[in-house]
């Protein structure tokens, strides 16, 4: 229960609808328990005789009464579930949109540790089992408390001795629902962690089906898929079974009660000289069976707590984990144009690779700065950092001469346009993936989407489309070419009219001729903005300011485009098989 004691304050937010849940649980039980004095009245008036006149007034006056109990009843009853039941619906919603929340904080290597599979887990299923505890769980907790509590009262009232005898098969069932939850616990946790597995493999397998597909992998991914299932199966079988224990116990050990309630019901009404009655016995077994699913209820709730229990356990590890980067500046922050690395260096904390090494480098405004190196030299790292998805291991960047660690960064990047290397386009029209990249502030025409669209070489496609910008993509864009999905992935960018413009080798996938086409349409944005262009290819840098070549983090090369062929170093060299391999396309 220490987990779910994180849920405390959604009920103190709801305490006041409970409270009214709690009123109707107590009326409808009061009702409840009342009934089985109207058939103890009607077994007293069958002992003592009647005449048929007034036997037919009776039975018309006891059978109203006993409806009128069990309508109101009913009544409670909806009620209670219109209170406690839709709390539970509303501590649903607010934790799933925290956890979404806190899922949006979490820094960027937070994710790469993780599987997507397990992380939808959590804020669907996880999430699921509890409100099943705050609903169902916390209803049938309060009810089966109260209604024990009436029906305990009742039950003195009218024997102390027979009570005592009743409830003798008690400490045993205490006993047997303590030894089963916390089995119930541990298979919860297995079940649990085997669905978050499922999960994994269905999202990577849906997601990767080009992959799959093209390696003829169906099969193989099948049988792993038979297996997990069969293993989920396997362990969520064991927990059905420890459930199915509970039943069946409770109602043998209610059975007994009954019996023993006939039993020595009817030896107490000959040894106390009829101070026990026959309407007194059938009030008790009345009120013994009342009990009947109180008790049986005890082992679903507790299975039910324990699930929750479980889940909530999952929610709170990621709940409970600080983001690494953290806005700590609140104050506007207005980008003039300047950025500065200086000796910065950065070490991944999983793997221990040093991707950055003490890099130093200035971008002034207006200024076009270019980095270039082999695979694995740590150019996108730099983006990263610039970006502040992580901050470095040592040394200092700067923007606008402050402590980018200073400075309100949720500002910075709204006033950033980033094309990342992987392009991610969502499943929504081509306007509304364009129209992704405004600011909740910003507005923009489709003549303004249309006119980035041209500068980025992609409208003329577009266009011959049946349905022009509001042609719906697939999952990732999948129903476009990977050119066209870079292209509308720049056009994005500029559509936030960004004052620092930084692309990741985003025209890898366009040929030479288109790149120099969309290059040559940049020109006044790359000249009246700050821009940091990341590539492999020559041929995207050559015209920058200056350029950068990385090699294993470190800064190796520096200089102009022709100053860097006259060094006939690395850039010389990567420059000399490119143009060989134009050459022989």
């Amino acid at each position: 229960m220490k987990s779910l004691s994180y849920l405390n304050k959604y009920f103190l937010k709801y305490k006041w609808r409970l409270l009214l849940g709690i009123l109707f649980i107590v009326g409808s039980n009061f009702l409840y328990v009342n009934m089985p004095l109207i058939v103890g009245d009607a077994v007293e008036q069958f002992e003592t005789g009647f005449d048929p006149e007034n036997g037919l007034k009776m039975a018309l006056y006891l059978g109203g009464v006993y409806i009128l109990l069990s309508l109101g009843k009913g009544l409670f009853l909806f009620m209670q579930r219109q209170t406690i039941i839709i709390v539970s619906r509303y501590i649903e919603f607010d934790l799933k949109n925290e956890i979404y929340a806190h899922y949006q904080k979490l820094s960027y290597n937070f994710y790469k540790g993780k599987n997507t599979g397990d992380l939808m887990n959590r804020i669907s299923e996880d999430v699921s089992y509890v409100r099943q505890y705050l609903g169902p769980g916390i209803m049938y907790t309060i009810s089966t408390t109260i209604l024990f509590a009436f029906t305990l009262t009742y039950m003195l009232n009218i024997s102390v001795e027979l009570t005592l005898y009743t409830l003798a098969p008690l400490p045993l069932m205490t006993f047997i629902i303590y030894k089963v939850s916390s089995i119930v616990n541990k298979q919860s946790v297995k079940v649990q962690e085997q669905q978050s597995k499922i999960s994994t493999i269905v999202q990577e397998s849906f997601s990767g089906i080009t992959v799959l597909k093209a390696y003829s992998a169906e099969e193989k991914f099948q049988n792993d898929f038979n297996s997990d299932v069969k293993d989920y199966l396997k362990r969520h079988m064991a927990l059905v079974k420890t459930n199915a224990f509970f039943m069946p116990t409770i109602t043998f050990l209610i059975g007994i009660s009954t019996i023993l309630t006939i039993y020595y019901g009817g030896i107490l009404s000959f040894e106390t000289q009829n101070e026990l009655s026959s309407r007194n016995i059938v009030e008790f077994i009345f009120y013994v069976n009342m009990l009947t699913w109180p008790f049986a209820s005890v082992g679903w709730v507790t299975s039910m707590i324990q699930r929750a229990a479980a889940s909530q356990e999952r929610i709170n590890e990621f709940l409970s984990q600080e983001p690494e980067v953290k806005n700590t500046e609140e104050a506007p922050f207005d980008f003039k144009g300047d950025v500065a690395f200086k000796d910065v260096s950065y070490t991944f904390p999983t793997s221990g690779i040093q991707a950055v090494k003490n890099l130093s480098f200035t971008i002034k405004k207006g200024e076009t700065l270019a980095i270039i190196g082999r695979t694995g030299s740590g150019k996108t790292t730099v983006i990263n950092l610039l970006m502040r998805q992580f901050d470095p291991t040592s040394g200092k960047i700067e923007i606008d001469h402050q402590d980018l660690r200073s400075i309100n960064v949720n500002d910075f990047r709204k006033q950033s346009g980033v094309v990342p290397q992987g392009v991610f386009l969502f499943s929504d029209s081509i306007r509304n993936n364009v129209m992704f990249g405004l600011a909740e502030d910003q507005e923009a025409s489709d003549e303004e989407i249309i006119d980035v669209l041209k500068t980025t070489h992609v409208w003329h496609n577009i266009k011959d489309f049946k349905e022009g910008l509001d042609t719906v993509l697939g999952e990732r864009g999948v129903n476009l070419s990977g050119g066209q999905k870079q292209r509308i992935s720049i056009a994005r960018a500029l559509i936030r009219k960004p004052k620092l413009l930084i692309l990741d080798d985003c025209l890898s996938a366009v040929d030479t001729e288109t790149e120099e086409v969309i290059l040559n349409n940049l020109k006044e944005t790359i000249e009246n903005n700050t821009t940091l262009i990341v590539s492999h290819r020559v041929s995207s840098i050559r015209n920058a300011d200056r350029i950068l070549v990385l090699e294993d983090g470190g800064k190796i090369e520096k200089g102009t485009h022709d100053e860097l062929l006259a060094l006939g170093g690395v850039y010389s060299e990567i420059y000399n098989k490119q143009l060989l391999e134009e050459q022989k396309d």
